[in-house]
């Protein structure tokens, strides 16, 4: 197969920078790159991986390369792959197949080309890899063992392709693990969300009416930083107990048919599609703003933008206008694809060393579990949860209290 197939490797060097800088700040990653370099668990070890390619999905790539891993690597959307750390890692003789701005073809290519590896483990990030091994690669199933899932959206995916009897392969829902979705879901997307919109409009924040569709961990995170900016913010959501917990955390909650003709900003975050039609475009202010942090560019209907506008404009790199029948102009930030990741650099690098250590982790367990594992979404055992937690606080100098064995006795006791 071929090595590589990326826009320039004359760009490493400003990839290996990113690269060396994140990893000045992901401790539990640098922990498991020691522990890996002298146990070499992933010997011998096919790894496929298809992830956001940026630099703390390089390290990733490179710690489990340093662990004996046959690594292969593509992206997970067509914006958001960095050239320069694409290169860099082939520059340093991994396996890799994506570019920034790929077509649908060239990404699917891609995906298909790193998939030519033949893995025994993937590690997923919304599902592509699953949905091509279980379509047009059915023939590399039997040598997989297993693999992980990064985001909300792949593991939606991957509970419908149970339920449905149809997934062959055991997936961890990396997603679904404490020290991924309260802390990278939350606080990653909650900053990087708003670092993107910032960085790419230079508007204020504060006093704006944001809108943010949903309430599940993601939008929490947009909602709550949206307010530390001192924006006023409603929220839209289908699920009445997380309408309620939005409200009680001091949000104004309406439905988004509403909500359309008062919002200033518009972030998206469900996992589902059409959470912005034509309808709510119709009633928005000139000049609104739309984004999205779900997975899949469908929240915001961009076909349906596409169609009704009159005329289209770039406003600003990563910023595109459309001017609406009744005049008023809308601009969509990233062509509606995750807004901080396809126009900015992702989410924090502290955030992912928690979650790219649960994924580290959870590969290896995947190895060691292997032909004993069922066809099923499998949860992430408390013994990674509490491990990669307790690496993070000690990276920051915290310590905390353990029960005594009095303690202990006592909450494992009935007859007190």
């Amino acid at each position: 197969m071929e090595r590589y197939e990326i826009r320039d490797i004359g760009l490493a060097p400003s990839g290996r920078q990113k690269i060396d800088w994140v990893k000045r700040n992901m401790p539990n990653l640098s922990g498991l790159e020691a522990q890996f370099i002298k146990e070499k668990p992933f010997a011998g070890v096919k790894v496929t991986l298809s992830v956001h390619l940026e630099a703390k999905t390089a390290y990733l790539c490179e710690v489990l390369a340093v662990g004996g891993a046959d690594m292969s690597v593509t992206g997970s959307n067509v914006l958001s792959t960095q050239d320069d750390v694409a290169a860099a890692l082939a520059a340093g003789g991994m396996k890799v197949f994506a570019w920034h701005g790929a077509t649908a073809e060239e990404y699917d290519r891609h995906i298909e080309m790193a998939l030519d590896h033949g893995p025994n483990i993937i590690i997923d990030d919304g599902g592509d890899l699953v949905n091509m091994l279980h379509t047009k690669r059915t023939d590399l199933l039997p040598d997989i063992w297993g693999g992980c899932e990064e985001t909300t959206t792949g593991v939606i995916r991957l509970r419908a392709m149970e339920r449905d009897g149809a997934l062959r392969m055991p997936m961890v829902a990396v997603n679904d693990a404490q020290c991924k979705h309260l802390f990278d879901n939350r606080y990653g997307t909650g900053q990087s969300v708003w670092d993107s919109i910032m960085r790419n409009t230079n508007l204020i924040i504060a006093g704006k009416r944001v809108v943010v569709g949903g309430y599940g961990w993601c939008s929490r995170g947009i909602a709550m930083r949206a307010q530390g900016l001192a924006a006023r913010v409603i929220v839209t959501e289908i699920d009445p107990v997380r309408a309620i917990e939005a409200v009680m955390d001091g949000f104004e909650v309406m439905p988004m048919a509403q909500a359309a003709e008062y919002g200033d900003i518009f972030v998206t975050a469900t996992g589902c599609d059409r959470i912005i039609t034509t309808e709510h475009m119709l009633k928005m202010k000139d000049g609104a703003i739309l984004t999205n942090a779900g997975h899949f560019n469908v929240e915001v209907d961009m076909e349906a933008i596409e169609k009704i506008a009159v005329e289209k404009k770039e406003m600003r790199r990563n910023v595109m206008g459309y001017k609406m029948p009744n005049g008023r102009w809308l601009c969509v930030i990233g062509e509606g694809r995750l807004v901080n990741i396809a126009a900015a650099d992702g989410h924090p690098a502290e955030i992912m060393d928690m979650s790219f250590a649960v994924q580290c982790m959870s590969a290896l367990y995947v190895l060691n579990s292997r032909g004993k594992l069922e066809n099923k979404v499998i949860k992430v055992t408390d013994e990674i949860d509490r491990m990669v937690a307790q690496r993070k606080l000690e990276a920051w100098g915290i310590q905390i209290d353990e029960l005594t064995p009095e303690q202990r006795k006592y909450l494992g006791s009935w007859d007190l």
